[in-house]
């Protein structure tokens, strides 16, 4: 158990960006480089602009509704199939995720509404 701290305790990050906080010198490496490529390691194309960003958010809240209601309409159809406590939960989930999204949507316009009228 010493061992162990006595390796965590040695433990240091490496900073390569001068943004982050932290007392070590800056790392000279092609994290940054690698950062802005358009692919990463899993092959997914790393996220470039706020279009983006809304698109998967939309598109999150759509498919917790759509599994809500099709666990609800699988619960009406054949009850033995589904848990009450599962559909209970989707809902959930669905509804938390929708007054979200309105929260965010809603404070977006009003931040775009205060930008326009300090013009």
């Amino acid at each position: 158990m010493a061992n162990n701290l006595s390796i965590m305790s040695s433990f240091q990050m490496a900073r390569t960006n001068p943004a982050h906080i932290g007392s070590s010198p800056l790392a000279a490496s092609n994290a940054a480089e690698n950062s802005l490529s358009s692919e990463n390691i899993t092959g997914k194309r790393n996220k470039s602009s706020f279009e983006e960003y809304l698109l998967d958010a939309v598109n999150y809240v759509n498919d917790k509704q759509q599994a809500s209601s099709e666990m609800a309409q699988a619960l009406v159809t054949d009850p033995d199939s589904v848990d009450v406590h599962d559909v209970t939960i989707a809902m959930a989930e669905a509804s938390l995720s929708l007054s979200l999204a309105q929260n965010v949507i809603d404070r977006l316009t009003q931040a775009w509404s205060d930008i326009q009228t300090t013009r």
